[in-house]
């Protein structure tokens, strides 16, 4: 008796599965105009108990809608066809659904991150996603570094951003990953954590290019702490803060002058923070990036 119950329990899970999602999606597909395809769905507990074990085929469904969804637009929006902007509230509401009942599922995070960020500048909601995702898929160096750049070009976060891209360095072994780590660490106003970390991957790196490039952007930030330092002594003795990095030199606090090994010139905020003109970075690599 319990042989015949399993299959039957298997086949009312799939009348279940395809009465909640795929009965309507199809419906909508016919008789709806394109940008009101996303239709009707099961609060996500209704979802959880209905699809039993079959959570992955659901969650990928749901994914599979909003992709179809979003392209169908897309196109259309491309063949100049006049259509109301996506629902992306209800996009993004669906994969987080999707990912609840499957967190490993790659793609929910992966076209979340295209559309949240660049069409709709919910930053914040992108990365709560990439950070529950980063729960499951521990290996997946791809989320931190996802939400690095998020946190470091979208919200100026640049504190958060250094744990990120820390973590993506450490997953994927990337050199980008560790030179925006340490990148992001001084912008962040945290430089001595920036030269601790970058001199650790600097004696443990191989390739001697790789290692070169380190120790130059150490030697940058050396520069920068020297600087600092300078800037903090000169408030303790004048009781207010120098305007200019000249200032420092020409006082006697900073000595000698500071050299940026990428060809900038050292230059200190409104608020203090030193700065550099190169962004820590070689001409040739700066106007590339401003072509992109």
């Amino acid at each position: 008796m319990s042989i015949l119950r399993q299959p039957l329990t298997a086949l009312l899970v799939g009348l279940l599965i395809y009465g909640a999602i795929l009965g309507p999606f199809t419906a909508y597909m016919k008789h709806k105009p394109i940008e009101e395809k996303l239709g009707y769905l099961p609060s996500i507990n209704v979802l959880r108990y209905a699809c039993a074990d079959h959570k992955e085929l659901v969650g990928a469904l749901l994914v599979m809608k909003t992709v179809m969804y979003f392209g169908g637009i897309i196109e259309k929006q491309q063949a100049n066809v006049i259509v109301q902007p996506p629902d992306y509230q209800r996009m993004a509401g669906i994969l987080f659904d999707a990912v609840k009942l499957d967190p490993y599922n790659m793609d929910a995070y992966y076209f979340a991150q295209s559309f949240l960020t660049w069409e709709v500048r919910q930053i914040e909601i992108a990365n709560k996603l990439l950070d529950y995702g980063m729960k499951y898929r521990t290996w997946d160096w791809m989320l931190p570094f996802f939400a690095g750049f998020n946190s470091a070009f979208f919200l100026k976060d640049y504190k958060n951003a250094a744990g990120y891209y820390q973590r993506a360095g450490e997953l994927s072994g990337s050199d980008l990953s560790k030179r925006l780590a340490g990148r992001y660490m001084q912008e962040s106003g945290q430089t001595e954590l920036a030269i601790v970390y970058l001199s650790t991957m600097e004696k443990g790196e191989r390739n001697l290019a790789v290692k070169k490039n380190y120790q130059i952007r150490l030697a940058a930030f050396k520069e920068v702490r020297r600087i600092e330092l300078a800037r903090d002594r000169f408030k303790e003795v004048r009781g207010q803060l120098p305007t200019t990095v000249e200032q420092l030199v020409q006082a006697g606090f900073l000595a000698p002058d500071p050299v940026d090994p990428y060809g900038g010139r050292f230059y200190l905020d409104p608020d203090g923070k030193v700065a550099t003109t190169s962004k820590f970075a070689f001409a040739g690599v700066k106007k590339e990036n401003n072509n992109k």
